[in-house]
């Protein structure tokens, strides 16, 4: 998709330091980390956020969370972790492709707001 940043980040058109990268997702450190441990997990696929989410796309959501263990485990993540998405200008969605935020490595506060 024209001006997606996260398009341009799949198609290596910008650099990433990726964690996680197979023919469907790309996982890459945020760059502006909020925990230790802070990547983002994204479908290769333009999809702008979970309500473009159907039964035509479902299998790529589906994968992201089958891999998110593993990636998690590669990555320390032993004692738990965090999974957010953003959907939508209320939610503070910045950038429009479906993005969920990986985020551990300390104790994470049971506030989310």
């Amino acid at each position: 998709m024209d001006n997606c940043i996260f398009c341009g980040i799949v198609s290596g058109a910008i650099p990433s330091k990726k964690a996680y990268e197979d023919d469907t997702i790309l996982a890459f450190y945020d760059l502006n980390p909020q925990a230790p441990v802070h990547v983002l997990v994204v479908p290769k696929q333009h999809i702008a956020c979970a309500d473009e989410i159907n039964e035509s796309n479902s299998g790529v959501a589906a994968h992201i969370f089958e891999k998110i263990p593993e990636i998690a485990k590669s990555l320390g993540l032993t004692n738990g972790y965090r999974i957010v998405t953003n959907c939508g200008d209320d939610a503070c969605q910045t950038v429009k492709h479906l993005h969920f935020h990986l985020l551990g490595g300390t104790k994470m506060a049971g506030e989310m707001a």
